[in-house]
């Protein structure tokens, strides 16, 4: 019979991590302080271990994997490939289809990978606390399950539209003993003022950011850990591409194009960068990103400097932004409503190195439902973003005849988003699309930098 799951031993897990930066043709643009001047590493100090800041700023190919981490790392590592045969036959499509499952971390996603590794390199700096935020739930989840690995108190504070519609989300980062609030809260001065503008208020990833930076820039035995667009955070995330390269090549096949949702860029970043490293030697193959029309941070966002957080704690990073105000719709898809995007992304995507594409949600939840029925595996409403434009592709192949291979990052299941899939089968769900106009009005007020 043809091959469906293509498997790795757990000695094969990777010893290193992949820096795109090594490999990209210009230098990252650099973080910006408020006066409009790059800032020095130690200036992060305030809210990260010194391994972490190193790892930020670092240029080195190869970064080794701590064995502490990949020790944890075997509970669910190396994830399985697979070959979607159901799903290529139900399309009709001479196309080959394969996903890499994320799903079958603790926390049911891809964000454990950099979760495990930033709580060691705290432990091992003497960090007793980790302050974070989190939108849908995932990277709260994957703190909590790895503050709890090696002993270290938690406290998320979650978007309140999701702490809202994902309860059980909140429920799982209790039961590995993390704080959970909805932000905007009343625990420090920048969810006060928030509240006080708009006691209403259905919160943000931008907002919580503020509320995470101030309460660990406050405390000495506390840092902050984030879940998504920093440089460590995507080179973390490189071991699910370093992964499915050996997998694809095991089952003697290698991808014509590369497809991820993308939010912060985490997602991404991990699957396609380490195939970006074939790409700059010379390879020829596509890398798409996917985002919702309704957070189009790469389509429709401007390429500037401009805060991570929504009151302007952070460094000023360089990215594709929707501005640090913006105020994403309630959509379900809550791990994608971030207003900028990685400055290692948004520079490949400026420089045309990758691909961008912004897709509906109603759409990404028909492409969720026909996967599911196909290969019997419920994705979470993000991943479905990825599914939706693997699906077109292969359909695009089916209409060409070609015969293109296409991988995909299915990069978490939908367990815990069932209230969002009875919105849509019940019809409640509805397209949106982010208006120009809002985001010009959102570009005047980015900083004067840069």
């Amino acid at each position: 019979m043809p091959q469906t799951k293509i498997l790795l031993d757990e000695s094969e897990i990777p010893t290193h991590w992949y820096n795109v930066v090594a490999d990209m043709p210009n230098p990252p643009a650099p973080p910006l302080g408020p006066d409009g001047k790059p800032i020095a590493p130690q200036a992060l100090g305030a809210i990260f271990p010194e391994a972490i800041i190193m790892q930020e700023v670092s240029g080195e190919r190869w970064i080794p994997i701590p064995e502490a981490v990949r020790e944890i790392y075997r509970l669910w590592r190396p994830s399985p490939l697979y070959r979607a045969h159901r799903l290529e036959q139900a399309l009709g499509t001479p196309a080959k289809i394969f996903y890499k499952y994320e799903g079958v971390s603790p926390a049911g996603s891809h964000k454990p990978n950099t979760a495990v590794a930033q709580a060691y390199y705290n432990k091992q700096a003497g960090i007793k606390r980790l302050a974070t935020e989190t939108g849908a739930g995932q990277w709260g989840s994957s703190l909590a399950f790895a503050g709890q690995m090696f002993g270290l108190e938690v406290r998320v504070y979650m978007v309140r539209v999701s702490y809202e519609q994902k309860p059980f989300r909140r429920s799982m980062m209790q039961t590995w003993g993390a704080e959970v609030f909805a932000s905007p809260s009343d625990k420090t001065e920048s969810g006060r003022k928030i509240l006080a503008a708009d006691p209403k208020s259905p919160g943000s990833l931008g907002m919580a950011i503020s509320e995470a930076v101030e309460e660990a820039a406050g405390r000495k035995d506390t840092n902050y850990s984030l879940g998504s667009v920093l440089n460590h955070v995507l080179l973390h995330q490189t071991i699910v591409g370093l992964e499915a390269k050996k997998q694809m090549e095991k089952a003697g096949e290698y991808p014509d194009v590369v497809i991820a949702c993308c939010g912060g860029g985490s997602n991404f970043g991990g699957i396609a960068f380490p195939f970006f490293a074939d790409k700059a030697a010379g390879r020829k193959l596509r890398l798409v990103a996917v985002e919702p029309t309704s957070c189009p941070t790469l389509t429709k966002g401007k390429y500037a400097y401009d805060f991570g957080d929504t009151v302007g704690l952070t460094p000023l990073l360089k990215m594709y932004t929707l501005g640090h105000d913006f105020m994403p719709p309630g959509i379900h898809a809550g791990g994608l409503r971030y207003h900028g995007d990685s400055p290692l992304v948004s520079q490949l995507y400026h420089e045309g190195l990758i691909e961008a594409v912004a897709v509906p949600q109603l759409a990404t939840f028909e492409a969720g439902v026909q996967f599911a029925r196909a290969e019997g595996i419920l994705p979470a409403p993000e991943s479905n973003h990825a599914v939706r434009v693997a699906i077109d592709e292969a359909l695009a192949c089916k209409k060409s005849g070609e015969k293109k291979t296409i991988l995909f990052n299915l990069s978490g299941h939908g367990h815990f988003d069932m209230a969002a899939y009875d919105k849509y089968f019940s019809g409640e769900l509805e397209d949106y699309s982010y208006p120009e106009a809002a985001v010009a009005e959102s570009m005047k007020r980015l900083p004067k930098v840069g």
